[in-house]
């Protein structure tokens, strides 16, 4: 044994002894790893209520270190983790006879109550977490301090976005649309990316001179391009207008952009104020406003009503409010949503995205804007992208929608969400959130259409606002090249990439892309849901006891396991049928059901399907081969057979007696003292011996059934699964575990394919360790 074996032996020793240490001690163990120094407060006795759960509260320890707050139960068998980024709202209650209520809303919408039995400890960790939940300093930020525990390099997922790559794909640039290099050091624009395609015919003067008379310098440019109608969705913001202030240069932009569509239905354009029109008329007073339509000459002007920041925010609280209402009357609960208007909020969104999409898809460019084009704008120029092209309801092509549409134009990340600690919390407001529901809407008129799940947006809804990643941190691509966030932080895509089939949905059919190019959400009243996945996913009993899309996932992973293995026992039958000198017709028909085992056991061959005992070795079509040179009492009587990929029964293969009795107990015999050598071609991982420890193994590698999700509210390990935590099926014994559990991939046995597949951790060690194989190396699960 090599040293290198020698250690990994050893390291998967010590795995081995660290999972049933684990399975005995909890999740604790993880909170033992903590530096001592990480851990700031430590509280005994606390209970812990959850929304719906207070009869019964749980009773632990409560610790606050530099990035979370814990709660681990008198057991040690469950743990809850909060980052502080997550945390909302912070408020403590009266003291009651059982201690001091400290409640803490999310913004991943979770609401917990700790109930601290002294009130000067409740106000010690009140005060902590009202000053660790909003640093002052961005720097503060967890995604500073957070390293990666699967090793991942810092640098992945930052280059899987390009935006000149992007705009490629689009077929930009070409003879009408060009890219302008004016912001490549952010002057014209310092919350616009540096690479900007606007018009090839607009001049340099009109671009500064259109620049100068939008507010914040948000010029017209080319957000997605149409390369079947050759029509663009661009955006701005508002114009400089006032009551009679004009601009030529902004007149002949918008100009350019008409003459840009060389289409026979170009004759006019849309511009899409997507504000409520007194809003922007509200807007005049303060010098800004929206274009005149006297000034602009073959344009059809269009306000389609979405409200502003500061309504989204009362809408989103008054829908939090419904929420939490417990044991609400059908009419309470339904009176609530609507009263919240959050639905209506969201059909504005999708209507809007909609008539935008329909516009370019009738041959008509469109320009969207609303006051400063970063939140209104965002939310409908990505949305209608999406609902255009369906490379974007692919996971690599979201991201790539949200780098464009949301960092590279500068949505205010930063501000929106509240991720520091601002006199002013009037700039916070769900704007991206709205977004990421108005996309989950359309996935519920169109589920075969997108190739992720819901869990993937509720990932990236989570992760926007937890720090974690340096991805939406900033309010612009300056602020994040100034912050060299690609150096100092992990990226998002990064870690979503590597635990891919995480969000994989099984339904997705890729022939939609020609089917379905363009979808056509309905958008009345009666087809929009409350997402409960979303505002309610932490309040347990309220979903089912199984996701259907989790479901299908599992079945289909079956699926392919069970197809897998059945083509290496399809394999083995093969070889056996030729060892045996048997036709394999006969035995599919005993596997049928047609043909008794003792007609089987007695048929006859005839001598053309004998071989003479003393013939010399015989060449076969194929690799394989038998050498009789070999000792006689080592290796029993000599077979020779066809490759794989022949079909049939060799009739110069069989070995049995001219008698015609097929005697096992030799064929068994040759089998286990390894004396009948397999090629390659059969079986698929080099030249192994066809032992019974061999075909015992591969038949024991691959779990027949499968444990249904069903009632499974613990891994193994003790951590519990609520109802969108992903749980993973080991391929190999067919029990459900977390992520942390399947901590493997590893080729099977009885997989033909030799594909790496999920494993728990003892399943792995036993596979690994198994003399009859080889392997080889082994990645970590979801790293793969």
């Amino acid at each position: 044994m090599s040293v290198l074996e020698w250690t990994q032996d050893r390291l998967d020793d010590l795995e081995c002894f660290a999972h049933h240490l684990f399975q005995d001690m909890g999740n604790i163990l993880d909170l033992n790893l903590l530096r001592e120094d990480s851990i700031n407060k430590q509280v005994d006795n606390v209970k812990m209520v959850e929304r719906f759960r207070t009869r019964h509260p749980a009773v632990g320890t409560l610790y606050l270190t530099t990035t979370h707050l814990i709660f681990v139960d008198s057991a040690g068998k469950r743990e809850t983790w909060i980052l502080h980024t997550h945390m909302s709202s912070l408020e403590k209650q009266p003291l009651s006879a059982g201690g001091s209520p400290l409640l803490i809303r999310c913004k991943d919408f979770r609401c917990l109550t700790f109930v601290i039995p002294r009130d000067r400890e409740c106000q010690d960790i009140y005060a902590s977490l009202q000053e660790l939940s909003k640093p002052a300093d961005i720097e503060k930020l967890y995604a500073f301090v957070y390293a990666s525990a699967d090793g991942t390099e810092k640098s992945y997922g930052w280059d899987l976005y390009d935006t000149r790559s992007e705009y490629l794909r689009m077929g930009v640039p070409n003879q009408l649309w060009t890219l302008s290099s004016l912001n490549n050091k952010f002057e014209l624009c310092d919350t616009y990316p540096k690479h900007l395609f606007v018009p090839a015919s607009a001049s340099t003067p009109i671009i500064l001179g259109s620049s100068k008379f939008r507010s914040r310098g948000r010029l017209p440019v080319l957000s997605y391009f149409h390369s079947k109608t050759q029509a663009a969705i661009c955006r701005c913001s508002q114009p400089l207008s006032g009551f009679r202030a004009r601009c030529v240069e902004d007149e002949q932009m918008l100009h350019c952009i008409l003459k840009s569509n060389p289409s026979k239905n170009s004759d006019f354009m849309y511009v899409v104020d997507t504000r409520p029109k007194i809003n922007a008329m509200a807007n005049k007073a303060a010098g800004k406003g929206y274009e005149n339509d006297n000034h602009y000459t073959d344009i059809k002007f269009q306000f389609l009503g979405i409200e502003n920041i500061h309504v989204m925010r009362a809408s989103l609280q008054k829908l939090l409010d419904v929420c939490e209402m417990k044991n609400p009357t059908m009419s309470a609960f339904l009176q609530g949503l609507e009263a919240s208007g959050w639905l209506k909020h969201i059909k504005a969104v999708v209507d809007t995205s909609v008539f935008i999409a329909e516009a370019v898809k009738g041959g008509h460019s469109v320009l969207v804007h609303c006051s400063d084009g970063w939140d209104r704008t965002a939310q409908t120029c990505s949305l209608s992208s999406l609902i255009l092209d369906p490379y974007y309801r692919t996971i690599q092509g979201f991201q790539a929608l949200i780098e464009k549409e949301w960092l590279s134009f500068g949505h205010k990340f930063t501000d929106r969400c509240g991720f520091l600690d601002t006199p002013d919390n009037k700039e916070v407001s769900p704007v991206f959130t709205q977004f990421v529901e108005a996309t989950w809407q359309v996935m519920q008129q169109y589920p075969c259409a997108f190739q992720f799940n819901e869990r993937f947006l509720l990932t990236i809804h989570d992760h926007v606002y937890s720090c974690q990643f340096g991805t939406f941190i900033g309010n612009c691509e300056k602020d994040r090249l100034d912050l060299r966030l690609n150096e100092r932080t992990y990226s998002l895509w990064g870690h979503i990439n590597k635990n891919m089939s995480e969000f994989l949905n099984p339904l997705y059919k890729k022939e939609y892309e020609v089917s379905h190019p363009m979808l056509s959400p309905n958008t009345s009243s009666q087809c929009f849901k409350f997402w409960k996945g979303m505002y309610q996913r932490y309040d347990v009993g309220l979903h089912p006891r199984e996701q259907i899309a989790d479901v299908l996932s599992a079945a289909k992973d079956h699926s392919d396991s069970l197809e897998d293995h059945v083509s290496l026992l399809e394999k083995r039958v093969t070889q056996i049928c030729r060892i045996l000198g048997k036709s394999e017709d006969v035995i599919q028909k005993k596997l049928n059901g047609g043909v008794s085992m003792e007609s089987l056991d007695n048929l006859k061959e005839t001598e053309d399907n004998i071989m003479e005992e003393k013939s010399e070795k015989i060449p076969i079509n194929g690799n394989c081969d038998i050498k009789p040179e070999q000792s006689s009492k080592d290796t029993g009587d000599l077979i020779d057979f066809r490759s794989d990929n022949e079909s049939g029964f060799d009739e110069s293969s069989s070995q049995m007696s001219k008698s015609g009795h097929g005697d096992l107990n030799t064929v068994r015999t040759g089998i286990e003292t390894g004396s009948l050598s397999l090629d390659s071609s059969v079986c698929s991982v080099g030249r192994d011996q066809l032992s019974l420890d061999l075909l015992v193994l591969e038949m024991s590698s691959v779990a027949i059934d499968w444990k249904s999700f069903r009632n499974i509210h613990n891994c193994s390990c003790a951590s519990p699964f609520n109802s969108f935590t992903k749980k993973f099926h080991c391929w190999k014994c067919g029990e459900v575990f977390c992520m942390r559990c399947i901590a493997k991939n590893i080729p099977l046995p009885g997989h033909a394919t030799r594909r790496p597949v999920p494993v728990c951790r003892p399943c792995y060690k036993e596979i690994r360790h198994s003399p009859s194989m080889e392997f080889p190396p082994q990645t970590n699960s979801l790293d793969s």
